[in-house]
């Protein structure tokens, strides 16, 4: 029983991983285009759904990486 629980769980990790490093790609995409570059010309931040991507990104992937290797 506890082997079935830890391969899905580093099966979720993995997924995770994966899920973190596509949205902070799709972050990191989207501060390219033209909204996200006016807005960052006049504040000299990223805008807020980019700030989104990146958090998310980043904490999905670092809960993946810990599931994986626990």
């Amino acid at each position: 029983m506890a082997n079935g629980s830890s391969s899905a769980m580093k099966i979720i990790g993995i997924v995770l991983a994966v899920v973190g490093v596509g949205l902070a790609f799709w972050g990191y995409r989207l501060s390219g285009s033209i909204g996200s570059q006016l807005t960052h010309a006049l504040t000299g931040a990223d805008s807020d759904q980019v700030m989104r991507f990146y958090i998310g990104g980043a904490a999905s992937f670092v809960v993946g990486v810990f599931l994986l290797f626990k």
